[in-house]
């Protein structure tokens, strides 16, 4: 019987990661409820921002 052996990114572990030290953060300094559902939504795309304002500093057009 031939094994195969499961490829996974290790970048969606270091995203995981992210995303929930973000959600933390986020949670955490909400003063209201739908302050921390825009948190959680935030957590989600925090790398996009990321990049678009590193890209955005080094004056990469």
């Amino acid at each position: 019987m031939k094994e195969t052996a499961k490829k996974e990114a290790s970048s969606s572990k270091v995203y995981g990661l992210g995303f929930i030290g973000a959600v933390i953060y986020f949670i955490s300094h909400a003063t209201s409820f739908w302050m921390g559902v825009l948190g959680v939504l935030k957590a989600i795309v925090w790398p996009a921002i990321l990049v678009y304002e590193v890209l955005d500093y080094i004056g990469v057009s």
